[in-house]
């Protein structure tokens, strides 16, 4: 705790100590009213102005305070004062008593609280962004709420002082008014309950209310005004409850939901069931990965025990062919396919179109339909919504000459890696991320010379620093050369695939710290990215806003109300996993959101990268905790204590645990390490259901199984945490029996 807020805990704790010593309370009750009402009367008679400022400041100081007793002041001041000045007095008094209290929370507590629940409080700051003025004026028209209890609550969010002060000066006036009424008939009244009648207190709760039904009804004026142009298409039937563009993993899990509950779905998808994840993601590059460490692990056969000089590709012989590892590459989408297949999604009752979509209007889809498909080619069909999972595309970079020497993205290497003979000689791979470390390690693995190109200063920046570290050592041990802090600049030289040159040296030209260098290449992989498909089906004709992404609301509508967006198209993750994830959500709230809508939930998200070894986390890692002001405590256990890991040679790696301060909460978990992907499963658990590292560190793991990571990891943490104290005593206990 820094200087000011101790001093102004301090002056806080003062003022309680000198109000319960004093026992002023007894000032602040009905009867202390009554008995020197008159003689306060008499004194404002005599200096009216020193009276009204001593009420104000008074009423300023219990309200800021949150003292009990600010009804029996708002009654004083009309017994004193009358209706007109008493309702101006206390209307200002109360109002900005309660801004300083608000302020104080937020000075006080708001760091604290952040620390926290952070999470909890993201979603509940970007909710008073959006409503939070409609929610204060409905809460301060409601007297049953406690007004103090309101005020520190607001300090603890995102809102402007600015607006909880005018909000509240005007949600307060109508209650204001009543009690200072009251007050000018003080004789009447028994008790603070006297006031608010059964009745009164029924139509404040309905004017409470209001501004939530006011909110609904400017949401239905905004609904019709973004509908008004397109009024005369909207069609009195439709043939559709449902239609999906995109045949990807949002896709299919939106019709197939659809399915499930019997509404009338159909899903367009214009190229191959199964979107990028299948056919050009995670399916290939995981068995291109596969057969990568087989290799490695065949050239590193000495390290367990066997002779390394049978495995060798040297002196003519082949280690494997490259022709038959792409073979097997498609033979696994290819085993894969039915999962995704016309005829299963069918079966489900999905009626499936392949062909291009495009939103006519927000009930009307046109589906060109492709080649094979008899005539008529082009159909429409209306609907009652709408979801857009329309996935992503690898971004290439305007480099100049990259066309001119060619070049393939992960996308289309598959089948243009399928047509070689030979694994590329010298391969260059643009980009850091994800995708490009797994891709450059594996070709090294396989017999590439890779050069990684990577502008940041380090590989894969979402990650902390140490797993960029460690990453980046097995990458290099692995043979590729990895250059980060170099920015591509242009290539030179021309493809003789494309018979425009005479095979001429193909060259990437980078730039580090003011000088140029040149890299030949045979093939250039681009993997610095992916941006969402946003054009050809509709979007710039409707107007529905997209900036890198569509943009959504929190149930993931567009601005039409119809139409939804799930998957990359979507983001703000691209990841097939919350893709899926997003589905769910984006089909029940297309079909049901008439009757209940769901607020898609963010809060716990897994991801991996398959690089060797594995990168696996969820929830906050120390950068992101850093950046977000986040207090936590970190346990590290490292993989090269494990027994599993030293069996298996693969001693790589750590578990890190984020955790609220004091506390087993988890924040967030990195794993590194072999199957890291598998082994984060129990975290993912944990912080979906509340559960903390006692949980863990309770649950029997088989042994010897490299999940003990994770117990291990939380028997690091209550280590950490020993009642030292308890055990002292235990320990003088134990004497003592001694003896």
């Amino acid at each position: 705790m820094n200087t000011k807020k101790f001093l102004a805990v301090a002056a806080l704790a003062s003022a309680i100590v000198l109000f319960c010593a004093f026992d002023l309370h007894q000032y602040l009750s009905l009867d202390a009213l009554r008995q020197s009402q008159a003689q306060l009367s008499a004194l404002h008679a005599q200096s009216p102005w020193t009276v009204a400022l001593g009420f104000f400041v008074v009423y300023v100081a219990a309200t800021a305070l949150s003292f009990p007793g600010a009804t029996i002041l708002t009654l004083a001041g009309g017994a004193i004062f009358g209706l007109g000045w008493g309702l101006l007095l206390v209307s200002f008094a109360s109002t900005i008593g309660a801004t300083l209290a608000f302020l104080a929370a937020r000075f006080l507590l708001r760091d604290w609280v952040q620390a926290r629940f952070a999470t909890r409080l993201a979603a509940i700051d970007k909710g008073v962004q959006r409503d939070g003025a409609f929610y204060l004026f409905g809460l301060r028209l409601i007297p049953v709420v406690p007004f103090f209890v309101i005020n520190l609550a607001m300090g603890l969010t995102t809102m402007r002082a600015r607006t909880f002060y005018w909000v509240s000066q005007l949600g307060m006036l109508a209650g204001t008014a009543v009690y200072v009424n009251a007050g000018t008939q003080l004789a009447q009244i028994q008790s603070p309950k006297d006031v608010v009648s059964p009745g009164l207190l029924g139509s404040f709760v309905l004017l409470g209310l209001f501004p939530l039904i006011a909110r609904k009804m400017m949401d239905a004026v905004q609904r019709r005004k973004v509908y008004a142009r397109w009024a005369a298409s909207k069609p009195k039937s439709f043939d559709r409850n449902l239609i999906v563009i995109g045949g990807g993993a949002g896709g299919l899990v939106s019709a197939y939901i659809a399915a499930a509950v019997k509404a009338k779905v159909t899903l367009v998808e214009a190229h191959k069931m199964g979107g990028d994840c299948l056919n050009y993601g995670c399916v290939p590059s995981k068995a291109l990965i596969r057969s990568a460490k087989l290799a490695h692990q065949m050239q590193h056969a000495k390290r367990y025990g066997l002779d390394s000089g049978l495995c060798k590709a040297d002196e003519g012989y082949r280690l494997f062919s490259f022709k038959e590892i792409m073979q097997r590459i498609q033979a696994a989408i290819a085993a894969i396919e039915p999962h995704d297949s016309i005829e299963r999604y069918t079966a489900l009752g999905v009626e499936v179109l392949q062909g291009y979509a495009k939103i006519i209007n927000p009930w009307t889809v046109e589906i060109t339909l492709n080649a094979d498909h008899a005539p008529p080619r082009v159909v429409r069909l209306t609907t009652r919504s709408i979801v857009i999972a329309a996935g992503a595309r690898p971004f290439v970079p305007p480099l100049p000459g990259l066309d001119a020497v060619g070049y393939v993205t992960s996308d289309t290497l598959w089948e243009r890696f399928a047509q070689l003979d030979e694994i590329p000689k010298r391969l260059v791979v643009l980009g850091g991320g994800p995708i490009g470390c797994e891709l450059a390690q594996s070709f090294a693995r396989l017999g590439s010379a890779v050069t990684q190109v990577e502008m940041a200063p380090r590989l894969m920046t979402r990650e902390d620093e140490d797993v960029s570290e460690l990453v980046t050592a097995s990458l290099r041990a692995d043979g590729v050369q990895v250059l980060t802090a170099h920015k591509a600049l242009r290539c030179d030289g021309t493809d003789p695939d494309k018979g425009n040159g005479n095979g001429k040296t193909k060259v990437l030209v980078v730039e580090h710290a003011g000088t140029e260098l040149r890299i030949e290449f045979d093939q250039l992989l681009c993997a610095v990215g992916r941006s969402a498909r946003l054009s050809g089906y509709g979007l710039e004709e409707l107007g529905i806003p997209t900036h890198k992404t569509v943009e959504t609301n929190e149930y993931l509508q567009t601005i039409y109300p119809n139409i939804f967006a799930a998957g990359d198209v979507a983001g703000p993750y691209q990841f097939t996993h919350t893709a899926a994830h997003q589905a769910w959500y984006a089909a029940v709230n297309a079909l049901f959101g008439d009757f209940k809508k769901f607020t898609v939930d963010y809060s716990v998200i897994p991801w991996a990268t398959f690089t060797d070894p594995e990168v696996a986390r969820v929830g906050l890692n120390e950068q992101e905790a850093k950046e977000h002001g986040i207090a936590y405590e970190l346990t590290h256990y490292g993989m090269n204590d494990l027994d599993r890991a030293i069996a298996d040679s693969e001693t790589q790696g750590f578990v890190k645990v984020l955790t609220v301060p004091g506390k087993d909460k988890i924040l967030g978990v990195t794993i590194v390490g072999t199957h890291a992907g598998d082994l984060l499963a129990e975290y993912v658990l944990a912080m979906k259901h509340g559960l903390g590292l006692n949980k863990i560190l309770g649950t029997i793991h088989t042994y010897p199984t490299l999940s003990e990571a994770n117990k291990y990891a939380a028997g690091e943490w209550k280590r950490a945490h020993q009642p030292l104290v308890l055990l002292e005593w235990v320990r003088k206990f134990h004497n003592w029996r001694r003896h």
